[in-house]
Formats: structure tokens, sequence, C-alpha cells
């Protein structure tokens, strides 16, 4: 398939992983925040504090159309994306769907090496995980053709089980 989407909870190795997928494919690749970040001319933090989540959930939306005119890209997508279920019915219909999960505690654990993203709910990120984490699986489950869990696997394992699953996912 042409498009490739990684969806999971920040700090689930969306970024690294997408990096190496796409050059082991030799695909582009597009990372929805960075370019959320580069078309306003604001960072998330900054989109948020200022307009709100909804505002910048709607950017979103508007980079995820655009990106999916594209072929042979993998698209590194933001946590919450899967918020709005037209951008679900969009993921799904246009992408395979990879599903990178973690648990909890090691989500904590990698938000905390590197967190320079805004609060979801205006709780700590060691209240606000489970929490949100309990409210998007179901939604993450609802459109993967794959989870792979990254817990259990290097970045360079879950790019080689992605790979797999690709190549059993080509038609004849």
């Amino acid at each position: 398939m042409a498009r490739i989407a990684l969806i999971g909870y920040r700090g689930s190795g969306k970024s690294t992983i997408a990096r190496i997928l796409a050059k082991e494919l030799g695909y582009k690749l597009i990372e929805l925040d960075r370019l959320i970040d580069e078309r306003s001319g604001a960072s998330i933090p900054e989109i948020v504090s200022k307009f709100g989540w909804e505002r910048f959930r709607e950017l979103e939306t508007e980079l995820l159309k655009e990106a999916l005119n594209q072929e042979d890209v993998v698209l590194d997508l933001g946590g919450g994306i899967v918020e709005k279920e037209g951008n679900r019915e969009l993921i799904s219909r246009h992408c395979f769907v990879v599903w990178l999960k973690a648990s909890p505690e090691v989500l904590i654990a990698r938000i905390k090496e590197s967190s320079h993203r805004p609060s979801l709910t205006g709780k700590s990120f060691i209240e606000e995980v489970p929490e949100v984490l309990a409210r998007r699986e179901p939604l993450y489950s609802s459109i993967a053709e794959l989870v792979v869990d990254t817990e259990k696997n290097s970045p360079e394992q879950a790019v080689k089980e992605i790979i797999r699953a690709l190549a059993k996912n080509q038609p004849d």
C-alpha cells in the first residue's frame, strides 16, 4: 500500500519508527505535528494556549487531508488524531494503519524523558496518560490493521514487523 499511517499515544515510538520505516521503504515521511508547526508558524503549545485544542484539531484535519493526497508516504500522526470520527474514517479508508502500543507505565517514562507537549487535561502526565489512553485505545483499535508492541520490540524490530505485514497485505 502506498500510505502507511502510524497511530498511538505520544511516547509510543511513532516518530522514531516512522523515520526508519520511511527510509527502509524509500517512502516520503510526513510528520503531521511538525507540518502543523511549519504551516502555522507556531508550536503546538503556542497554538493550544492561544486558540485551544479545537483549533489545533482543525489544523490537524486540514493537513491530514492534504497528506492523504500523496502516494508512497509514511504518516507519523499525532496521538489524538483519532479523537475525531472523520479523521478515523479518512485514515482507515486511505492507509494501512499501524497502532504502536505500549503500557501507560512505559509511556509515562518515555514522556518524562522528553516532554515538550502541553497537557491534554490540565493534569500531570502521570494522571493524564492512563485516563486519556483508556479513552483512545478503543479508537486506535477500531482502525488498526496491525498492532505493534513497542515495549517489547526495538524500533528496528517494529519496522521489520510492519514490513512483513505490508508484504502479506499486498495483492498478488
